[in-house]
């Protein structure tokens, strides 16, 4: 009587992570800059190594608002990581935290809790511990207040920053971009005018031709035929 063959156990198949397609997004707004060490470079650099790091991520993509305010959507590589999801391209975000990704708190949340979950997308937060994957109603409560507190922080930073320039135009200085016609920055003090000797008689006669009831129309036109250039173009 033969031996009976024993076949060996057909192997166990080994569970694969489904990989996600990544989008790392950072942004850096004009009054973060040197906040927490919040540069663009060390956001990057953040993200990628989690997205190295974890087995069932693969960078695609990274999309960078640099000089951009969080207290809107309206942000040119915010836009193009939308448009990237939308063509199947992307289907995870990762960023560094909630301010990142936005400080107003209602679209900040209409995005996480309602676009991104429509569009089957994975959102990652690293430094609030939050995914989306693996939310609970504790994770939901935080996502919240964190929203509510950098909404919150982006209407102070506006306040104090506009108290600023409030208090140093009281002060006398001067806070606009261009000086007006006939003056000058001061080399010393950057706040400071200084009279355009070479067009201060130009001055002059533009008061003294108003004086004498001509039109501004007519001054300008007038200032134009005798090549006179504009403050822009001194």
């Amino acid at each position: 009587m033969g031996h009976k063959i024993k076949k060996n156990p057909p192997p166990v198949p080994i569970k694969q992570h489904p990989k996600y397609r990544v989008a790392i997004y950072a942004r850096l707004s004009k009054e973060d800059s040197g906040i927490d060490g919040g540069s663009i470079k060390n956001q990057v650099d953040l993200l990628t190594n989690f997205v190295n790091d974890s087995e069932d991520l693969t960078l695609v993509q990274q999309f960078i608002d640099n000089g951009q305010t969080g207290t809107n959507f309206e942000r040119t590589a915010f836009i193009q990581m939308m448009d990237a999801i939308q063509k199947g391209e992307v289907n995870c975000i990762v960023v560094k935290d909630l301010s990142r990704f936005g400080r107003n708190y209602i679209e900040t949340g209409t995005y996480i809790e309602r676009i991104l979950p429509f569009l089957g997308v994975r959102f990652i937060s690293i430094t609030d511990n939050l995914d989306t994957n693996h939310l609970t109603n504790n994770g939901e409560l935080l996502m919240a207040l964190k929203s509510i507190i950098n909404s919150s922080y982006a209407k102070d930073i506006s306040i104090k920053v506009s108290s600023a320039i409030d208090v140093k135009k009281k002060s006398g200085k001067f806070m606009g971009k261009i000086p007006p016609y006939g003056y000058v920055r001061s080399a010393d003090d950057k706040y400071k005018l200084e009279i355009n000797e070479k067009y201060a008689v130009v001055v002059q006669r533009i008061f003294k031709m108003r004086l004498d009831g001509i039109g501004v129309t007519a001054i300008a036109r007038k200032l134009n035929d005798e090549n006179i250039p504009s403050q822009m173009k001194l």
